[in-house]
């Protein structure tokens, strides 16, 4: 049997999604819809696994939690059809990142959100932004270590908005490259801090160069926020965003 899994977890405490063999009862796949870097959260993240035990969903969702740390959690289990891949059947996925815009950072949230003291526009982020929709070559914001094979995405929906000392970059894509959220966030911080322009951000998104992009932002303010699947597979719907303070 095949089943689908919804995973909420902060990654502070670990190295990223990777495989622990040595941990289950008999070998078993786990493949999830985006996988994340150390230090990455997730509210929505989707993954796949197949086993021949016999157990409820109820079962499953409680056997699971019990045996899980703190900081991961199941939010929902359920059976899906064999030709169901988490990572494959994905038609879209999105992530928050969360800027605290203040004097000092914060020490409840300091693995929660990136921080940045210089004053940001994020008008101005959110109108640089918008030239990254549609489908691109998104070489400017690829790390070197990503293993795509084609840099060309297409990037559905990006917002820039201040809720008082907080900012949201949401951004929504058939899929993403090795940092390219993090990658697209530093750009704009640099923009937003006034040391770069519209003209620089549209001159450097174009040359297709990572060279001329500005740094990645932490990992600390990014959330893998959910995947789109088509409505057969008849997946919980996950909406839920973090929002701080």
């Amino acid at each position: 049997m095949k089943y689908a899994l919804g995973i909420e977890y902060s990654g502070t405490a670990y190295c990223g999604w990777q495989r622990q063999p040595h941990c289950a009862d008999h070998p078993v796949e786990l493949v999830c819809a985006g996988r994340t870097d150390a230090g990455v959260h997730a509210f929505g993240q989707v993954a796949h696994f197949e086993s021949n035990a016999e157990r409820s969903q109820r079962a499953w969702l409680l056997g699971a939690n019990c045996r899980l740390p703190r900081d991961i959690r199941l939010q929902w289990v359920t059976p899906v059809s064999d030709d169901f891949h988490a990572r494959f059947s994905a038609t879209a996925r999105a992530y928050r990142y969360i800027i605290l815009n203040a004097e000092v950072p914060s020490a409840i949230f300091q693995d929660r959100v990136s921080w940045e003291f210089r004053p940001l526009d994020h008008e101005a982020m959110h109108e640089c932004a918008q030239m990254l929709v549609g489908e691109h070559d998104f070489s400017s914001f690829r790390a070197v270590g990503c293993q795509a094979k084609s840099a060309r995405r297409d990037l559905q929906e990006i917002s820039v908005v201040r809720e008082n000392q907080l900012l949201y970059l949401d951004i929504k894509a058939n899929a993403f490259l090795y940092h390219m959220v993090r990658n697209i966030a530093g750009s704009l911080i640099a923009v937003g801090k006034g040391e770069q322009d519209l003209a620089w951000f549209r001159q450097m998104f174009e040359a297709c160069d990572r060279n001329l992009a500005d740094v990645t932002a932490p990992a600390a303010g990014l959330y893998f926020l959910q995947a789109w699947y088509e409505p057969q597979f008849k997946l919980p719907a996950s909406t839920r965003k973090p929002v701080l303070f």
